[in-house]
């Protein structure tokens, strides 16, 4: 073991601390005397499940004579604590992989003395504190790799004043939160040339940082989530890099976005969630990803995509259309974009989300879209899309699971053929100008009566839910709700709705609806939202709603309901008036109106009352306190008198006390008495 030099333990399932682990119940003295360790160039014990604080490992590295150790790799494990300023003292060492651990604290200020340090891997722990400037000293320094650590503080130009040789820089975190401050000089000509930099949940701003000026060897740019405030400025632009990944979302970055950048193979693309305007950018082949959504963007939507960016595979905001044969998702949610959608979409045959929701986009759905027949979510409401409902919806798009045209002008009636859509688990057509009946076939929607493969979900949907729009994400394919409310729709609400027995929501209020609640309403067990409010149903509300134990939020007013309004289970929760108010005919709780034989029997008078309860308190008081009397003498006597008789020291005792008290009167009344005398001859002197 004297003359090992590279010892690789990696992934071996080792347990417990390293020493214990690696020494197998060697001292630690006895290691460093042996000289087990302090020949190794290379020591790798990653991938394990080692645990308990590194200081003794160190100690035993750094403590002796002569140390060669140049690569130290403990990443992947369950060690924790902080970090020992003796790992300064491991001057040889060239890569210290610490990642994916459990390490609390700062990074000691002297990992300044590791001169020869080029790699340093900290990521995935939970150190807290902050990063010292003794780390500018670290001239042969090549990465750095502190992402997903909570470091706090002021990082300065300072931390990189000597750091020559960097070339990546990573300080990255998933979450939002933001507690690391650059604060670095404006002025600040950086010493190195950087190719990898990466940014994200740290205060960068709210300037774009002007130290990028010189950085034109850079091939990665994550800057996301850096509380930038400004415009790029055309410098930038102009760097002429060669980008693999551009990443400024989540900033408040304006201006308009050149077609001018270069990007490599394969590259992404991320500006989302800025104030950028203008015309959508136009790249290279090379960009497979590109997320443009949630900023100002505007005019038409170019048809060159399809031409100049043909390797699309994600696009977040304008993945288009002609020679875009693997694209299956295109999320433009939440934009200022208008114009028509173009016939080209239809070539879009792997398409399975086609999300453009909140634009001002108009005219009618292109027949060409229905060559899309693997779509699983259409959601185009929030427009103006104007026509009828294409009933080559149902037609020709056979696993379409969510459908949402709300909020556009859609006129004409509910084409029956959406009832084939048997995977169909969320219809939104409400608030549209549509007229008719609603088809008595809506009970062959068997995806409301069953359970969702949740695998087939992606993107996001505002659904309208107990009142109001929430946006629902993960637990999308949880939500079954059929939504037809603020229309012109007439006749009677089919009985078939009530086949649906998964459905969540069902939401016709605002229509012209008459005849009757369907009697069967109560099979709906997994209902939770009914707003069947503003129409003009008639008769009885059915006893089975009652029966609707998920229920929880009802709204049946202004329509001509009568009759008793049904109590019991989960309707008694359901207690607000407003609920069934402008109905005249209902009656019963929770409303004030009085059913036929509800009148309340005469209440008497206040005195007879008075006296009746006075002779029951007294007749009640009297018998207790006989009742109580037989007790109470039993508990006392044989409380006292029982004791006396069975135990002989207390009798003894008691009655040695009664002789003492007696003696005690006695010798104070003789006194007072002979006091008294003395006062009275005194007085008579």
């Amino acid at each position: 073991m004297r003359n090992l030099v590279y010892l690789d333990l990696s992934s071996n399932n080792l347990r417990g601390s390293i020493l214990d682990a690696f020494a197998n119940g060697t001292s630690i003295e006895r290691l460093r005397n042996m000289g087990s360790l302090c020949n190794l160039k290379t020591l790798i014990l990653s991938q394990n499940d080692l645990n308990g604080e590194i200081t003794e490992l160190i100690d035993v590295l750094s403590g002796c004579n002569s140390s060669w150790l140049e690569t130290l790799d403990l990443g992947f494990n369950d060690l924790g604590g902080f970090l020992p300023n003796s790992l300064g003292k491991l001057h040889t060492l060239k890569s210290l992989s610490l990642w994916d651990n459990s390490f609390v604290g700062s990074i000691p200020s002297s990992i300044g003395n590791l001169s020869y340090l080029e790699e340093l891997y900290l990521s995935d722990n939970s150190m807290n504190g902050t990063i010292p400037e003794t780390l500018g000293r670290l001239s042969k320094l090549v990465e750095i790799e502190l992402s997903e650590n909570p470091l706090t503080g002021v990082v300065t130009e300072a931390h990189f004043s000597n750091l020559t040789s960097l070339k990546q820089f990573s300080n990255y975190r998933g979450t939002p939160r933001v507690s690391l401050v650059f604060n670095i000089n404006p002025e600040w000509i950086p010493p190195f040339k950087l190719s990898f930099l990466r940014i994200r949940s740290c205060q960068l701003g709210p300037k774009f940082p002007v130290w990028l000026r010189n950085q034109t060897e850079l091939t990665d740019v994550v800057l996301n989530n850096a509380g930038i405030s400004d415009s790029i400025p055309k410098w930038f632009w102009k760097l002429d890099l060669h980008l693999d990944e551009l990443d400024i979302g989540s900033n408040n970055l304006g201006g308009r976005v050149p077609n001018s950048m270069k990007f490599l193979p394969d590259s992404t693309v991320d500006l989302s969630e800025n104030n950028f305007q203008g015309p959508l950018p136009l790249w290279s082949s090379n960009v497979t990803k590109l997320y443009l959504n949630d900023n100002f963007f505007s005019g038409p939507i170019p048809l060159e995509y399809g031409e100049r960016m043909s390797m699309l595979t994600d696009l977040d905001l304008s993945k288009f259309w002609n020679g875009l044969p693997y694209l299956y998702a295109i999320d433009m949610n939440n934009n200022n974009l208008s114009g028509e959608l173009p016939s080209s979409m239809g070539s879009l045959r792997f398409l399975r989300f086609l999300m453009i929701s909140n634009n001002h986009l108009s005219g009618q759905l292109p027949s060409a879209l229905q060559n899309c027949s693997g779509i699983h979510t259409l959601d185009l409401g929030g427009n103006r899309f104007s026509g009828n409902v294409p009933a080559w919806i149902g037609e020709r798009m056979p696993n379409l699971l969510i459908l949402r045209l709300r909020s556009n002008l859609f006129h004409g009636s509910i084409p029956s053929q959406l009832c084939t859509l048997s995977a169909l688990h969320i219809l939104d057509l409400g608030e549209n100008n549509l007229s008719g009946f609603i088809p008595s076939c809506v009970g062959n929607l068997s995806g409301m009566a069953s359970e969702i493969d949740s695998q087939r979900y992606e993107g996001e949907l505002m659904v309208l839910r107990k009142g109001r729009e929430d946006l629902y994400n993960s637990i999308l394919y949880l939500v079954n709700s059929m939504d037809l409310s603020h229309n012109n729709l007439s006749g009677e609400v089919p009985e078939g709705v009530t086949n649906l027995t998964r459905l969540g929501t069902l939401n016709l209020s605002v229509n012209h609806l008459t005849g009757k609640i369907p009697d069967n309403i109560g099979s709906l067990q997994g209902l939770e939202t009914l707003d069947l409010s503003r129409n003009q149903l008639s008769g009885v509300i059915p006893s089975g709603m009652a029966s609707l134990t998920s229920l929880n939020h009802l709204n049946l007013s202004y329509n001509n309901l009568s009759g008793r309004i049904p109590t019991g289970n989960q309707l008694q929760t359901l207690d607000d008036p407003s609920i069934y108010e402008n109905n005249p005919a209902l009656c019963g709780p929770p409303t004030t109106a009085k059913c036929p034989g509800d009148e309340e029997p005469p209440k008497p008078r206040s005195g007879d009352n008075e006296e009746a309860e006075n002779e029951n308190r007294d007749g009640f008081e009297i018998k207790w306190f006989y009742v109580s009397m037989g007790p109470g003498f039993v508990v006392g006597f044989w409380g006292v008198c029982g004791t006396l008789i069975v135990k002989n020291s207390w009798r003894h005792a008691y009655f040695r006390l009664v002789y003492d008290v007696k003696e005690w009167l006695l010798m104070v009344i003789s006194l007072n008495v002979a006091r008294l005398r003395r006062k009275l001859n005194l007085g008579s002197v």
